[in-house]
């Protein structure tokens, strides 16, 4: 008989499904900053590879707490969304659209972030786990902050060069 799962092993699982998505992202951001063709936009995919190398560090610490090591699982989503952000810098290089593009790609990234790490942080509460919830918190307020500077680079000028050709 297959023992039963419980919530402390849905969040051990989702915290390896977060862990690949940070490092398959941490790959992906060089790659999307430069394709990029605003300044901006290049400055806040360096930013953001930045703090992701700080998710990771923090995603870590969680493991550590949980006392396992840190493993990723392949995250089939993240794979998605980043296929498709490879499509976009594929169908629009060299056109006023690409910013546009770039910007909705990364922000699917971080809504699914976001998801994740709201749904971890509610779980290590219910689990008990406060320091493991004050970190994915931290992650939390940043992926959301990434996701509102992202709309105001798009509002600020890339839908406008891209509806302008």
């Amino acid at each position: 008989m297959a023992k039963e799962k419980t919530l402390e092993d849905l969040f051990h699982d989702t915290l390896k499904d977060i862990y690949y998505a940070e490092r398959k992202i941490l790959k992906t951001l060089p790659k999307m900053q430069r394709a990029a063709q605003s300044e901006d936009l290049k400055k806040a995919f360096e930013k953001h590879r930045e703090e992701t190398e700080g998710h990771v560090e923090r995603l870590q610490q969680v493991f550590e707490i949980l006392g396992k090591a840190p493993r990723g699982k392949t995250c089939d989503a993240i794979e998605g969304i980043i296929a498709e952000g490879e499509e976009i810098i594929d169908e629009f290089k060299g056109t006023s659209a690409l910013d546009a593009g770039l910007i909705s790609s990364a922000q699917a990234v971080e809504h699914y972030e976001i998801t994740r790490y709201g749904t971890l942080h509610r779980w290590a509460n219910e689990l008990g786990l406060k320091d493991a919830a004050k970190l994915l918190q931290d992650t939390l307020k940043e992926e959301s902050k990434t996701d509102e500077s992202l709309t105001k680079l798009a509002d600020a000028s890339a839908n406008e060069r891209a509806k302008a050709a």
